[in-house]
């Protein structure tokens, strides 16, 4: 089950500002990231061993400021529906306004967890005018300083105590494949493509999530779970396509999955939007298949599609190891190519190379092409083995790792991927002392 984690207020409460202690500031609890765009609002983080993906809301608000307000009670019922934690954010040095008032009364009615923070709390004497808050009736008041990162800690120690544990998370022997995009990317029309062909092949299976179904796909030799998370439950009173709601959903559904087919529009290429679906399952170590629908659609010459394909692994970069596919989903073309890329990534994923083999391959390598000494000091890389885990993670022992640096760390993710093929799946590579 996806760990989301949404902050919620009204403008100027420092809600980015806490998003990006969580996410970024603090290197303890998520590591940098470099080629991310900066314009994200929504980011995978980790506290005390528990990964999580933290929404700053925020960031999804724009216009007049009547638009605003409507926006805000949108995004409130959303968070209210779709986070697992919700943060309500309030400005200790301005105390309660009518628009904290109007959305404290939406959080009384959930059954979710929220959290009452008050920021700017950055002296002593604050402390005490934050009490004003528990009128509110929502419980405990957080107080932090979103510009100090004073009582985060504290924070986060209450919001990750709603998430289990990573050992505790079921797994399932059949593979989970999501279809994920921006709206209108052809997604649906892809799933029904799919599932069209002979109903009776198709059973539905109750998800782990209240709202996600995952049908049962078991056909021309693959069998696998595709996880629908959209348009599968009731409507609801909020406004279904802003792109708030479309990001939620897309979160959901890339966590609770083993590869993530990324659609996306011929005529719009790749937009912010997918680069940060994109680098969120990279982060998140998801299999990734792209796919390019509505190629019928582009005039095409001989160099079209390797054009395209250039501009969207430079926008991807650095992890550019990912199939890409053209497809017209309307036209039936390349199809059943996205469900067989798709499950040869999830081999890849799950691929256990024996010991021996990459001792034999790696060793061989690295004796040709060694570590640069760093101050006089001579790397040795004595032995590899492949660590167990849910995504390909590969040790090599050697008696300095402290020096090895970025460069040669990608030199060797490299090799890995041309000797024994990791294509659309991220890679780990941890030196240790031997």
């Amino acid at each position: 089950m996806a760990n989301i984690v949404a902050i919620v207020g009204r403008p100027n409460v420092g809600k980015s500002t806490l998003f990006n202690r969580l996410t970024e500031s603090r290197k303890a609890i998520v590591d940098d990231f470099s080629g991310v765009t900066r314009d994200r609002h929504y980011e995978t983080a980790e506290w005390i061993g528990k990964k999580f993906t933290v929404i700053d809301t925020g960031g999804f608000v724009h216009g007049s400021d009547d638009v605003f307000e409507e926006a805000i009670r949108d995004q409130v019922h959303i968070a209210i529906d779709e986070a697992s934690v919700i943060i309500f954010m309030v400005d200790v040095t301005t105390g309660i306004t009518d628009l904290d008032d109007e959305i404290a009364d939406m959080l009384r009615r959930t059954s979710k967890p929220v959290y009452v923070v008050a920021n700017k709390v950055d002296h002593a004497k604050l402390h005490h005018d934050s009490a004003e808050f528990y009128a509110f009736g929502l419980g405990e008041i957080y107080n932090v300083s979103s510009a100090t990162g004073s009582g985060t800690g504290e924070l986060l120690d209450a919001v990750v105590s709603h998430f289990p544990a990573q050992e505790e998370e079921e797994e399932d022997s059949l593979p989970r494949i999501t279809i994920v995009g921006r709206p209108n990317v052809g997604k649906s029309s892809l799933t029904n493509a799919l599932l069209g062909v002979d109903r009776n092949i198709v059973t539905d299976i109750a998800g782990t999530t209240r709202d996600s179904i995952r049908i049962h796909y078991n056909q021309f030799g693959h069998e696998f779970l595709l996880v629908d998370t959209a348009g599968l439950r009731r409507k609801n009173r909020v406004n279904e396509d802003i792109e708030f709601y479309s990001v939620m959903r897309t979160i959901k559904a890339l966590e609770d999955s083993d590869v993530i087919i990324l659609m996306l529009d011929a005529k719009d290429g790749i937009e912010s939007q997918d680069i940060n679906i994109f680098h969120l399952a990279e982060k998140n170590k998801k299999g990734i298949v792209v796919v390019v629908n509505k190629w019928d659609t582009i005039e095409k010459d001989n160099k079209t599609m390797k054009e395209f394909e250039t501009r969207i692994k430079e926008k991807i970069a650095p992890f550019t190891d990912v199939p890409l596919i053209f497809t017209s989903v309307t036209e039936k073309q390349r199809i059943f190519k996205v469900v067989e890329t798709a499950m040869e990534v999830y081999e890849n994923k799950t691929k256990k190379i024996p010991t021996s083999k990459l001792n034999e391959v790696m060793l061989d390598i690295i004796e040709n092409y060694p570590p640069p000494s760093t101050k006089g000091k001579y790397i040795k890389i004595k032995y590899v083995t492949q660590i167990q885990g849910r995504s390909p993670m590969f040790a090599f022992f050697c008696n300095l790792p402290q020096y090895i640096k970025d460069p040669y760390k990608r030199f060797i993710e490299n090799k890995l991927r041309d000797n024994f093929d990791f294509k659309g799946v991220p890679i780990q590579i941890f030196f240790r002392q031997k």
